[in-house]
């Protein structure tokens, strides 16, 4: 529940995992979209694949009405991103709002990214108006989320509520890619597989030499996003899967570490959100280097961050507020977004 400002109030968390078909099917999908064009060349894979997440998603959202019993007014969907692309103005969700509309019988908001990207913005990340909500729940002084999903995306907000956001590279992508590669599981729990590994040094400095080399991919930029297929891990396929995984978990907290203190953000207070805070051993190496707190010491379940903040969003949206900002995707000027799908 929320007024789209300064108030703000959970009632209802709850998770559905997708069936194995469907995660299968997404990941799949995501390793064949090599561009644009496959949009259209693989639209026999992707629509089918469409249809099934978004009556996935109807299943769950009845389930929580029926669960909720209050009324609610309206539904946000992000939908499953398989494709990004700033330069040509693409984001790609599988997600059917009006399906989803009429299987739910709700008014429902997505594809909040469209609008963003259509006037001049990178299309992500969306989350930083969130986060300066949380900062004035937490009443913390000048703060950084620090979001490790499949990428990272950090958002500072100054003691005056002034925020900036962008991506700064791979999160978990590349380390849960490797692990779907090497053993057919999801995800390496806890980090340990990586944990029981060697980091490869030679490997990993090209990895970081290869990353900071692109021009489309430099840290330096103030603002910046990425697609998880902008990287990949053929620098460390030689390796064994426990040293591949050692290798690209330090890839990624060299990358956040970076960021930071290039960004000087490493003298503050740090929040770490998103998934990427449940691998134990990648959480120790950041916290060596920079003092973290993790969501989930706020009081907040940091597993429903991201939903949270696109009900928030969605929220927004349906009132014409803004969601995105020059400071945090580069749009023009502060705008609002999304799909309204109305019954």
């Amino acid at each position: 529940q929320s007024d789209g400002d300064t108030e703000y109030k959970v009632v209802l968390d709850r998770y559905f995992k997708y069936r194995q078909n469907i995660f299968e099917n997404i990941h799949n999908l995501k390793e064949e979209i090599n561009d644009s064009k496959d949009l259209n060349n693989l639209s026999n894979k992707i629509q089918p694949l469409e249809k099934e997440i978004t009556i996935f998603h109807a299943e769950a959202v009845n389930k929580m009405i029926k669960e909720y019993k209050s009324n609610i007014d309206f539904v946000g969907f992000h939908g499953q991103t398989i494709f990004h692309n700033e330069k040509e103005k693409i984001s790609k969700q599988l997600g059917d709002g009006g399906l989803l509309s009429k299987l739910s019988k709700k008014t429902v908001i997505y594809d909040f990214r469209k609008n963003d990207l259509k006037n001049g913005g990178n299309g992500a990340p969306l989350t930083p108006i969130f986060h300066k909500l949380l900062k004035k729940i937490f009443k913390t002084d000048h703060v950084t989320f620090v979001n490790i999903g499949g990428i990272v995306n950090i958002t500072s907000i100054l003691d005056d509520d002034n925020m900036s956001g962008t991506d700064i590279g791979p999160g978990m992508c590349l380390i849960d890619r490797w692990i779907r590669k090497k053993i057919k599981k999801n995800y390496d729990m806890d980090g340990k597989i990586a944990k029981s590994g060697n980091v490869n040094y030679e490997s990993l400095e090209k990895l970081l030499k290869n990353f900071y080399k692109k021009e489309d991919t430099s840290i330096k930029r103030s603002i910046q996003s990425f697609d998880t297929k902008n990287f990949d891990f053929s620098l460390v396929e030689h390796l064994s899967l426990e040293d591949g995984a050692a290798t690209l978990t330090e890839f990624t907290n060299e990358i956040i570490i970076y960021a930071m203190k290039e960004k000087n953000l490493d003298k503050f207070k740090v929040i770490l959100c998103g998934g990427g805070r449940k691998n134990n051993f990648l959480v120790d190496k950041l916290k060596k280097r920079i003092p973290l707190k993790l969501i989930d010491e706020y009081g907040v379940n940091g597993d429903f961050v991201e939903s949270q903040a696109f009900a928030y969003l969605a929220i927004r949206a349906y009132l014409n507020l803004p969601i995105s900002f020059p400071e945090t995707t580069g749009v023009n000027k502060p705008c609002s977004g999304g799909v309204i799908i109305k019954i």
